[in-house]
């Protein structure tokens, strides 16, 4: 049965004959066939079944899959795309992910360079389907209009902290503490979400986001939470992201980095942790309790689950499935490059298979709930990632001529498992086409490439008088193959 409501102002756009569309039933995500797909202004009107009504813009969609638009709940384009080459392998063994810092320490992006950095990612996100992205960043200027500009949908979330923290050997994690304690970022932090909230786009929105459980004294981290429930906005830190902060967070207060989030009342339906990797339950830790995943569930906390930065690492979660059975509310973010949410997908599927075994207890259609519907949730958003009539008309129109499509038995699986970007063809938000025909219209790819080629390459010249050796950056970081004469 189609969905429909009634016409709103402005002309139709309607996508004909949609070979398959992933619909929005009120319960689940479902399958519906050759029907059609309508929306007047920002909104869906209808969805599924034949358009009766009067279309401005008629497009065809007999070769098709159209689905709802993909939910980036945790992303940091300001930094991600300039690593690009330089750190998906390296590593150190000594040091469960805190093993990049020496180069992170010498290889510092200025303004210019984390504009071209978000500009390129912007532009990845939407190519790959991602109509809302949830920006992890320290505030930078012109970081709101670039947003706006890209054509996403976009929660900013201007991190703050009250320590800086760094490694000079690999073995221990030191942290310089302000002497405000991080009231100053605060502050700083809540001018921007509040522009954020009034930009005339109307399509930003604000999220508290102290930075890491082990960088925030406890007061701050009860500021943010007081600020977050008083004005409705999510609420989100980075906790049990690593062995070395569960060992820091243990060492001072006798008890795990959620365990203590969890009395200072910061945990709840409105909090999102990225990552909840080390918990209790991780069979790399040892010990006493096993309480953490119960504790998310029982609160109603969320976790940011991004996979593919701790694969390269060499560490995962173990296992998803578990925290899904438990009712921890799972939903997905890329946290690095490529800043794409279907890969992450099919790594998290994957990864939860090789963690848990034959009890891997997932599914590709739950994972895509988890990015699409579940991410939407979290964001106290039920107008985002379903398509149904009322619902804001954030949607992406896969193509299944794309061979790695091929054969089109079951779409979803073959765009997870196989096509991934390379099926993406169109990709409109609040009802505007940003993507078309793979292009994005409102980014030119190619400049943003050369600019951030340009930007990683003079951030690299200035690392030997950043470094405290004085390395050059094919130091820190080798190529891949040794450069011949």
């Amino acid at each position: 049965m189609a969905a429909e409501q009634p016409l709103l102002d402005g002309p139709v756009t309607c996508i004909r004959r949609c070979a398959w569309i992933i619909a929005w039933d009120g319960r689940q995500h479902v399958y519906r066939r050759h029907g059609d797909v309508a929306w007047q202004g920002d909104r869906l009107v209808q969805v599924g079944g034949h358009r009766e009504g009067p279309v401005d813009n008629e497009l065809d969609g007999s070769r098709a899959m159209v689905m709802p638009g993909l939910v980036n709940i945790h992303c940091h384009p300001s930094q991600s795309a300039l690593f690009r080459g330089l750190v998906e392998e390296f590593g150190d063994p000594r040091l469960f992910y805190s093993s990049r810092h020496r180069f992170r320490q010498a290889f510092i992006a200025d303004v210019e360079a984390q504009q071209a950095s978000a500009r390129f990612a912007l532009a990845e996100l939407l190519a790959n389907g991602v109509t809302t992205v949830v920006d992890l960043s320290h505030a930078y200027p012109g970081w709101l209009d670039l947003l706006a500009s890209s054509g996403i949908r976009a929660c900013a979330a201007p991190m703050f902290r009250s320590a800086r923290w760094w490694t000079d050997t690999g073995q221990a994690t030191h942290y310089d503490w302000t002497p405000d304690e991080g009231r100053a970022a605060f502050e700083e932090a809540v001018t921007v979400m509040d522009e954020a909230d009034a930009h005339p786009s109307g399509r930003l929105s604000s999220m508290v986001s102290p930075a890491q459980v082990d960088t925030c004294t406890a007061e701050l981290l009860r500021r943010a939470a007081g600020l977050a429930r008083r004005t409705g906005r999510p609420l989100h830190v980075h906790a049990a992201q690593s062995y070395a902060e569960f060992s820091e967070m243990t060492r001072r207060h006798a008890m795990t980095p959620i365990e203590w989030l969890g009395q200072l009342g910061f945990l709840g339906p409105g909090t999102i942790l990225g990552h909840a990797v080390f918990t209790d339950a991780h069979p790399w830790l040892v010990w006493a309790t096993a309480n953490d995943i119960g504790l998310l569930a029982r609160t109603g906390t969320a976790v940011a689950h991004c996979p593919t930065v701790f694969a390269r690492d060499g560490s995962l979660l173990h296992h998803l499935g578990a925290y899904l059975r438990a009712g921890v509310r799972i939903a997905i973010g890329t946290d690095t490059h490529p800043h794409s949410v279907l890969e992450e997908i099919r790594n998290a599927e994957i990864l939860a298979r090789v963690a848990a075994g034959p009890r891997h207890a997932t599914s590709t259609a739950e994972l895509f709930h988890c990015a699409t519907v579940e991410a939407a949730a979290v964001l106290r958003r039920g107008d985002l990632g379903r398509l149904t009539a009322g619902a804001k008309a954030d949607l992406v129109l896969c193509s299944l001529d794309e061979p790695l499509m091929r054969p089109v038995y079951d779409p979803l699986r073959s765009l997870v498992h196989a096509a991934a970007d390379r099926a993406v063809r169109d990709v409109w938000v609040d009802g505007r086409q940003v993507v078309e025909a793979g292009r994005v219209l409102t980014i030119d790819r190619e400049a943003a490439g050369a600019a951030l080629e340009a930007a990683q390459a003079r951030i690299g010249s200035l690392v030997p008088g950043q470094d405290p050796q004085g390395a050059a950056l094919d130091e820190l970081v080798p190529l891949a193959l040794p450069l011949a004469d």
